[in-house]
């Protein structure tokens, strides 16, 4: 174990210790936490992972032990824990601590991790390589490869994980096809409208671009003029939950420089994953004496787009008949940003949608970044889990705010061969709004 991480953990531990030291051992976390209740494993809970890592970091257990490797990598990180800790203690940050001390441990790590390491050291941390990365994705996509490679089974002949991956990026082809049209903007704009950022995000912008226009759309309908800022990059989500936290830290400097103007306005996401990284700014750079104020300041100016339109009266748009509709949240959107019923409320914007709850909504589908590539056999069992209260609600449309969820739900459907489709919330809305005939079309 190197100093430098060691140190790390303890820094992080210390900074955690009055919390960690009410934590009474109460066990109330423990049927939140999705891998517990798969596996009853106590090193599979929150309470057991703290255990493990408060051992590593007072050096009576190595950070290259199998035990704290296994169960630090099976964790989720869907934070579904910290809600109900009558203690307060801050599960994630602990979490990326811990896998702070993994990313620098002496053993080595299978494949897919270090694969993983060099995508995030080599690709994610450079704009222009990202940008090549999707667009390359994207033509794949388009093209029909993916589905090609899928229906003709060579996929999974080639090896399960591989389909897996191909699924994915398949699942995030558009749900509707007339939100592939160009539209322009009614004139809505006043003495009196607002304004806002719009934080586009590496995923979404690279394969949801979609997302990101009917984000647009709809809130400058309802009186928010959106700008996003070219100068923002990837908001350090994957490095941060892999471990990376000097690469989440190079990447949040750069996003807090490049949102610095008009401090007043708010940043608007439309993926909770993004969301729940871009609020922890102020932790993640408390110790750097240039940023950690504006990083404060950064991180209270982030809100979903559903906690932005609940600010104001959302306009009622019209009837899109588009059949059964239910909403999956996501973890980081509800555990980290708390956008508990906001998503909900643009839905009810829709006139006469067939909206039903979906069972387990708030339950992790097992997507987690890319937990799904590295452990496949347990986001598989509990993404089976989520597909089985899908089935039963007999919903054609599942909508959800978080790219990674949308991908992970969507390939699994696919693979099931279900009836489904999955979307963002606002991409409803805003064809809500279309069919209103709030848009004018170029065409």
């Amino acid at each position: 174990m190197t100093n430098t991480a060691s140190s790390l953990l303890i820094s992080t531990l210390a900074t955690e210790e009055q919390k960690i030291i009410a934590c009474v051992h109460c066990g109330l976390c423990l049927e939140s936490c999705p891998t517990y209740v798969l596996t009853g494993d106590e090193n599979d809970s929150p309470r057991g992972r703290i255990y493990l890592m408060r051992a590593v970091a007072e050096g009576r257990l190595s950070s290259d032990s199998d035990s704290f490797q296994k169960h630090i990598d099976r964790c989720l990180g869907c934070r579904a824990c910290e809600p109900v800790c009558p203690a307060g203690v801050e599960y994630g940050q602990l979490l990326e601590a811990g896998r702070a001390e993994l990313l620098t441990s002496a053993k080595k790590r299978n494949v897919s991790y270090r694969l993983l390491r060099l995508a995030l050291r080599h690709v994610w941390l450079h704009p222009r390589r990202l940008r090549a990365a999707f667009s390359l994705a994207r033509f794949a996509r388009n093209l029909g490869f993916t589905r090609v490679l899928l229906k003709s089974r060579v996929a999974r002949l080639l090896s399960k994980r591989f389909e897996t991956g191909i699924a994915l990026l398949q699942s995030s082809t558009p749900l509707l096809s007339s939100t592939q049209k160009v539209l322009t903007k009614t004139d809505t704009s006043s003495s009196d409208q607002r304004s806002a950022f719009l934080f586009t995000g590496c995923v979404t912008e690279g394969l949801f671009d979609r997302t990101n226009k009917a984000t647009t759309r709809v809130l400058d309908v309802n009186g928010i003029a959106v700008e996003a800022p070219s100068g923002q990059v990837c908001c350090g989500a994957l490095h941060a939950h892999a471990g990376d936290l000097e690469g989440a830290r190079t990447l949040a400097r750069m996003n807090v420089e490049a949102f610095d103007e008009n401090a007043e306005a708010a940043i608007v996401t439309n993926a909770g994953g993004c969301g729940a990284m871009l609020v922890s700014y102020g932790h993640l750079l408390a110790h750097d004496a240039e940023f950690a104020e504006r990083a404060e300041e950064f991180s209270k100016r982030v809100v979903d787009v559903s906690q932005q339109l609940a600010k104001c009266d959302v306009k009622q748009g019209a009837e899109i008949g588009a059949g059964r509709v239910t909403y999956d949240a996501s973890c980081h959107l509800i555990n980290g940003q708390r956008a508990l019923e906001e998503p909900l409320r643009m839905l009810e914007a829709i006139p006469n949608l067939d909206f039903v709850p979906l069972t387990g909504a708030d339950r992790c589908c097992g997507g987690a970044g890319v937990y799904n590539l590295l452990e496949p056999a347990m986001s598989n069992t509990i993404l089976q889990e989520k597909l089985g209260h899908v089935k039963a609600t007999k919903a054609t449309i599942l909508a959800t705010g978080n790219p990674g969820c949308h991908m992970q739900i969507g390939a699994g459907s696919l693979l099931e061969n279900m009836p489904l489709r999955v979307c963002h919330p606002v991409e409803l809305l805003d064809e809500s709004y279309r069919r209103a005939g709030m848009y004018e079309s170029d065409e």
